[in-house]
């Protein structure tokens, strides 16, 4: 496991989004970002989800997070720019950008992958990511010390067979959170990073290995120090890393 101790108020008045926070390791993160001080912006397709962990936050006594139905497979463009608009109004600015949705999609061989499948898992994994990279970065910039941290995967840094328009697609995690962060490097106080999460307890998991006992894997909450690290001013001056959580 990465090797990392937070210390309690490491996220303290800072401001942080993060996309599929409704289960997961979105939610683990979410909440672990509150817990550390941070306002959390919890996005996601499935309100009453992203609502259990608003309730979870409020109830530990965490600072009140924000709850952001928003759906990252259909929504439009000037859809995102009224997302930074609502958020520049509410919250000034933004100091972290955690891209964790993403979907599967069918593990098959390319050749027997549909078009219409294939531009699915690019629209929510690359496209929805791009654009809330994009739109979002001028308010990253508001912030004297920003992170965005891009969700990637062990088939993303090698290619490997029947991983389909997944595999692909946390390629172009990477090769986006690379070219960000050149852009930014020494321009803005911005930072790009990605985590490569690894064999995590969760429903993605299970659905890629169905066969697979969970309990070998470790939950999301145990895989949290990497993302702490990343979000937090410790990690200043990192930029355009791979990481691996564990």
């Amino acid at each position: 496991m990465f090797d990392y101790s937070a210390r309690p108020e490491l996220l303290k008045d800072r401001v942080i989004l993060v996309t599929g926070a409704g289960r997961g390791i979105g939610a683990a993160a979410a909440k672990t970002f509150a817990a550390h001080g941070a306002t959390v912006l919890l996005l996601g397709k499935t309100e009453a989800n992203l609502t259990e962990v608003y309730d979870a936050i409020e109830a530990a006594g965490h600072p009140q997070p924000a709850v952001i139905p928003f759906n990252l497979e259909t929504a439009l463009p000037h859809q995102y720019d009224e997302l930074a608009a609502m958020i520049e109004s509410e919250f000034g600015h933004l100091d972290g950008l955690l891209h964790n949705a993403s979907i599967i999609g069918p593990r098959t061989p390319l050749e027997q992958l549909s078009g219409e499948n294939f531009m699915r898992v690019m629209q929510v994994n690359v496209n929805a990511m791009f654009m809330l990279t994009s739109t979002l970065l001028p308010l990253l910039k508001l912030s004297q010390d920003a992170s965005v941290v891009f969700t990637s995967s062990s088939v993303g840094r090698k290619g490997r067979a029947y991983w389909g328009a997944y595999g692909v697609s946390k390629f172009a995690t990477e090769g986006l959170m690379q070219t960000l962060a050149d852009e930014l490097d020494t321009v803005a106080p911005v930072r790009a990073n990605s985590i490569n999460p690894g064999a995590t307890r969760t429903s993605m998991r299970a659905q890629a290995y169905p066969g697979e006992n969970p309990s070998n894997n470790p939950t999301p909450e145990e895989i949290m120090p990497v993302y702490l690290y990343l979000m937090g001013p410790d990690s200043a001056g990192i930029n355009g890393q791979a990481f691996d959580a564990q």
